[in-house]
């Protein structure tokens, strides 16, 4: 008896890109950080994409869990790091030393590597993930030097990454609905 599952992965980019739209944003400078994005951080950016990780485990995809749940889980982390020192809970990072630029490398970091991971895969995924190294190196630099350009230009460089998965997200769920490629994600061909 074969299992038809459905495709979570539009589930986790919609729920990254949105929330990365909404963050980067308030990065370009047009509004503060807000229990709007706060929100979206924890129930569409977090849990919703663990969410979609946890089903891609399901179908035996390795890359869609590690990325859906790897980066759901950057933004429960995130938004613990904005709010629990706002409680008392714990010290927050100490801007000065720049804490916040070594967790921003290190997601970079990652990213860069699965951005590798997506070749062979479409050119949509592989945009997804080169623009979020791009926009997590350009966020830790502007941790780093302090220049609040970089900051801005990090934020409209986001919106383009975020706007991208939800491009990608909406492209899957139209393409699968109609039996065939309405919204372009330039498939790679396969040897």
């Amino acid at each position: 008896m074969e299992n038809n599952y459905a495709n979570p992965a539009p589930l986790g980019l919609m729920g990254f890109g949105m929330t990365t739209v909404l963050l980067n944003i308030h990065n370009a400078g047009f509004f503060p950080v807000t229990s709007m994005i706060l929100a979206m951080g924890i129930f569409y950016g977090g849990i919703a994409q663990v969410i979609a990780g946890i089903l891609e485990f399901k179908k035996g995809n390795t890359f869609g869990m590690t990325a859906f749940v790897s980066y759901g889980m950057f933004w429960l982390s995130l938004v613990a790091l904005w709010v629990v020192p706002e409680h008392g809970w714990a010290k927050g990072p100490a801007t000065s030393e720049c804490f916040m630029g070594w967790y921003l490398i290190m997601w970079g970091v990652f990213t860069f590597f699965m951005w590798l991971g997506t070749f062979g895969k479409n050119r949509a995924i592989q945009f997804v993930f080169l623009s979020l190294t791009v926009l997590f190196i350009l966020l830790a630099i502007k941790d780093w030097s302090g220049c609040a350009i970089i900051g801005i230009i990090a934020g409209w460089e986001g919106i383009i990454c975020g706007l991208s998965a939800i491009y990608l997200a909406m492209a899957e769920i139209v393409n699968e609905s109609r039996g065939r490629e309405v919204m372009p994600i330039c498939q790679v061909k396969k040897d």
